[in-house]
């Protein structure tokens, strides 16, 4: 649903709306549809520094009902890295375009968001997430997914792990954690 314009660009004290713009003013700004996926199984990928890989099953389709909708992207990601200090990154993906990325800037790896693990620890994980409004453009089918990209500073390949530990000891101590993905249709 489009942004109201039977609406006063100002309201006053005491002015009473018309049935249409109530209606507008209800329909405005609503989320239209939810899409989410959580994945509770582990993944891991060997990933050249500076480079990406998609996370098996962080990915969700959603049609968009106009071309001026927006599309709420949230993601969180848990997991870890072969690199000391298990590091963890990911950037979000538009079909094959990357949104809510840094900028471009030299060789720095873009991502959506990243961490620096505080622990040298094996058995650790760390937990990020992001969100990003995005403007699709569009009222056909399009897929969000997150890939976890490398940007250690630990030689040029590192194993990424989501959902678990480089480690992974079996022991109550090491937590078995979940990750999601969810899009939703705003109207504009």
């Amino acid at each position: 649903m489009a942004t109201p314009t039977s609406l006063p660009a100002t309201f006053t004290s005491g002015q009473v709306l018309t049935a249409a713009q109530m209606n507008d003013l209800r329909g405005a700004f609503r989320i239209l549809q939810v899409v989410s996926t959580t994945k509770t199984d582990t993944f891991s990928a060997s990933v050249a520094q500076g480079a990406y890989a998609d996370v098996t099953g962080l990915s969700v389709s959603i049609t968009p009902t106009s071309a001026t909708s927006k599309v709420l992207i949230i993601a969180n990601l848990s997991g870890g890295s072969s690199a000391t200090y298990e590091r963890l990154a990911f950037q979000l993906v538009r079909d094959s375009t990357a949104v809510g990325i840094g900028d471009t800037a030299g060789s720095r790896t873009e991502v959506t968001s990243a961490s620096l693990g505080v622990t040298s620890d094996t058995n650790g994980q760390v937990t990020i997430g992001g969100h990003f409004l995005d403007s699709p453009a569009t009222t056909s089918a399009t897929t969000y997914k997150v890939q976890v990209a490398n940007a250690t500073i630990y030689g040029a390949t590192q194993t990424i792990y989501v959902n678990r530990s480089s480690a992974w000891t079996d022991a109550a101590y090491i937590p078995a954690a979940a990750s999601s993905l969810t899009v939703m249709e705003v109207s504009a």
